[in-house]
C-alpha cells in the first residue's frame, strides 16, 4: 500500500495561521450579519417560540455539516475552497454545485448588507441609501483585500465589541419597562416551516470553513472547538435579538431591519446604539462572506496566488460589484434576499460535504489528528438532507402561492 504524505502543501491559497479566538470570531462574524437585523420580522407571524426550534434545529444539522467539512479540509494535503474539495472528492458536478450555493448564499448575504446599511445610515447621517451602503462597502472592501489574517483580527475586536453593544441593547430594552414578553412568545404553526429557511441562513458560516481549516493546520485539534464555540455563541444571539424587540415593538410595530424600530421605541440613545451594532453585525460578516467568496472564485477558476495583485482585482470586483448593482437595481428585497439564499445555499450544503466526507475517508491524502464522530452517522447524515431539502421545497411552493409564505 502506498504511504501517504503527510505534509501539507500550499498551492494558489497560502497557510496563514489562525488562534482559536479568531477563527471562532471569523464563524460569530460570519453569522452574526443581515440574518440577526431579519429574524424578528421574518418570525412576526409564526411567534419566537417557533423561530427558537428552528434556530436549534438548524444550528445542530449546519455545525455537523460545518465539522464535516472541515475533516474533508483535514485530509487534503493541498489548501482548498469548498469548490476544489468538492472537485477532489465528489467530481465536477459537485464543485459547481457548489461554487453556485457559495454565489448564491454570498450575493444574498451582501446584497442585504448593502441595501440594510443603505438604509441604516440614512436614519443615522441623513445620506441617500446608495450614499450609505457605499460608505459601507469601502472600509468592507480594504479588510477583505488584506486577506485572512487581517479579517481574523479584526473579526476578533469587532465581534467582541458588537456582543458588547448588544448586550446594553438588550438590557435596556428588558429594563425599560416597555417590553412585554408576550408580544413575543405566541406560536401559529401555518407559518413555521418557511421560518427555516431564514434560521437556516443566519448559519452561512459553512463557507469560511475551509478558511478556518487553512488557519488552523498547525492546531488542528482547535479546529472543531472554534467552529462549535463560535456557533453556540451565535445561536445564543440570533435567540435573543428577536426576543428583545418583538418583546418591545410587538410584530405589528416591526420592521424589516430590525433595530430601526427597536432603537425608535427605546429613544434617540438607543437608535444609534442598535444601529451601530447592526453596522457592525453587518460589516463583520461582509468580511467573512466577502474574504470566502474571493478565495472561492479564485480556486473555482483555478486562477494564479491569490495575492497576485491581477488575480485579486479581477475577484474582489466579481465580489463587490454585482450585489451593489443588483441592492440598486430593485431586483430582491431585503427579507426576500435571506430567504432565498438560505434555501438553496441550505440544500446544496446539506449534500454535497456528506459526499465530500464519506468519499475523502476513503480516498483522503492525510490522516488528521480530528475526525468526526457519532453525529457522521449515515443516519445523521440523512436527516440533515432531508431537512433542508423540505424546507426548499416549501420556500418555493410559498414563492408561487401554493403555500402560505413566512411574510
Amino acid at each position: 500500500m502506498e504511504e501517504k504524505n503527510l505534509q501539507p502543501e500550499e498551492g494558489a491559497l497560502r497557510v496563514t495561521k489562525l488562534t482559536l479566538y479568531e477563527a471562532a470570531a471569523i464563524i460569530v462574524g460570519a453569522n452574526i450579519g443581515s440574518g440577526i437585523l431579519g429574524l424578528a420580522y421574518s418570525s412576526r407571524k409564526a411567534g419566537w417560540p417557533i423561530l427558537l426550534l428552528w434556530l436549534i434545529v438548524a444550528g445542530v444539522f449546519t455545525t455537523f455539516s460545518m465539522l464535516y467539512v472541515a475533516e474533508t479540509a483535514l485530509r487534503t494535503q493541498k489548501p482548498l475552497q469548498l469548490p476544489g474539495l468538492a472537485e477532489k472528492y465528489v467530481g465536477k458536478l459537485g464543485a459547481v454545485l457548489v461554487f453556485i450555493s457559495v454565489v448564491a448564499n454570498s450575493m444574498g448575504c451582501m446584497i442585504a448588507y448593502t441595501s440594510g446599511s443603505g438604509n441604516i445610515l440614512c436614519t443615522l447621517l441623513g445620506l441617500p441609501n446608495w450614499a450609505g451602503s457605499l460608505l459601507f462597502t469601502v472600509p468592507c472592501v480594504l479588510v477583505v483585500w488584506l486577506g485572512l489574517k487581517a479579517t481574523g483580527l479584526w473579526e476578533k475586536f469587532m465581534s467582541t465589541g458588537m456582543v458588547v453593544l448588544l448586550a446594553v441593547i438588550v438590557l435596556a430594552s428588558f429594563l425599560s419597562g416597555k417590553a412585554d414578553i408576550s408580544r413575543a412568545v405566541y406560536a401559529d404553526w401555518t407559518y413555521a416551516v418557511p421560518l427555516l429557511s431564514s434560521a437556516i441562513f443566519c448559519y452561512i458560516a459553512q463557507y469560511a470553513v475551509p478558511e478556518l481549516a487553512r488557519g488552523m493546520r498547525h492546531t488542528p485539534q482547535k479546529l472543531p472547538v472554534a467552529i462549535i464555540a463560535g456557533m453556540v455563541v451565535t445561536g445564543m444571539l440570533l435567540a435573543i435579538v428577536p426576543l428583545a424587540v418583538l418583546s418591545l415593538t410587538g410584530a405589528d410595530q416591526v420592521t424589516e431591519v430590525a433595530t430601526l424600530a427597536w432603537g425608535h421605541a427605546l429613544g434617540t440613545w438607543a437608535l444609534y446604539t442598535a444601529n451601530i451594532f447592526a453596522l457592525c453585525a453587518m460589516m463583520t460578516s461582509y468580511w467573512a462572506v466577502g474574504g470566502s467568496m474571493l478565495t472561492n472564485i479564485v480556486d473555482m477558476f483555478k486562477l494564479k496566488d491569490e495575492h497576485d495583485p491581477k488575480t485579486r482585482i479581477t475577484a474582489i470586483i466579481c465580489t463587490v460589484l454585482p450585489p451593489f448593482i443588483l441592492a440598486y437595481g430593485g431586483f430582491v428585497s431585503f427579507v426576500d434576499a435571506i430567504g432565498l439564499a438560505g434555501t438553496f445555499g441550505g440544500v446544496i450544503m446539506s449534500i454535497v460535504p456528506v459526499l465530500m466526507l464519506n468519499s475523502a475517508r476513503k480516498h483522503s491524502e492525510i490522516e488528521p489528528e480530528w475526525k468526526c464522530g457519532w453525529y457522521a452517522h449515515p443516519a445523521i447524515q440523512g436527516t440533515i438532507i432531508v431537512v433542508f431539502s423540505l424546507a426548499a421545497v416549501y420556500f418555493i411552493c410559498s414563492m408561487v402561492g401554493i403555500l402560505p409564505a413566512g411574510w
